[in-house]
């Protein structure tokens, strides 16, 4: 009488986590780079929105110039509704995650002029954890030009760092 394996023996078994490995080991690295890269683009985007928000909050406050904080361009807290009217601490043209000044993995701070109106304001973004969240950080000032460092922290927003898409 002829015995009839059922099943796998060790060595097939080994054969087909190998595989597994070896695809998760190309995969993985793919996957986080995507993931920096959707956390690059959301943070640029991001400085994009709060030049715009920048631009409406002077034109509707005219007195007042620019914001002297990131949080009076949103609705007053991450889930706070806009007051009506909005008022020049609570404008609500950003979102109060970004008003919050941290979103997708990169910080944004945010540092104003000096005077009245506010003639200037600076916003930078940089990653929360460089090479993990992002690589790039990014700035903007009242010119509404979205800057970027290719790697490291940018201490000054200025026309010497270099303008994105150039």
């Amino acid at each position: 009488m002829m015995r009839t394996n059922k099943g796998f023996s060790l060595i097939e078994l080994l054969i087909v986590v190998a595989i597994i490995l070896i695809i998760a080991a190309i995969a993985i690295p793919n996957l986080l780079r995507a993931r920096i890269a959707s956390n690059e683009a959301a943070a640029a985007s991001g400085i994009r929105t709060i030049n715009t928000g920048e631009a409406a909050y002077s034109s509707s406050y005219p007195m007042t110039g620019y914001s002297t904080t990131l949080a009076q361009l949103g609705p007053g807290g991450v889930a706070a509704a806009c007051p009506s009217p909005p008022t020049t601490t609570n404008a609500c043209v950003i979102d109060g995650v970004l008003a919050a000044g941290l979103k997708q993995g990169y910080t944004f701070t945010y540092t104003p002029g000096a005077g009245l109106p506010m003639p200037t304001y600076s916003i930078i973004s940089a990653p929360v954890q460089p090479n993990q969240t992002g690589v790039r950080s990014f700035c903007s000032f009242e010119d509404g030009v979205v800057r970027y460092q290719p790697s490291g922290a940018i201490a000054a927003c200025n026309s010497t760092v270099a303008a994105l898409g150039q």
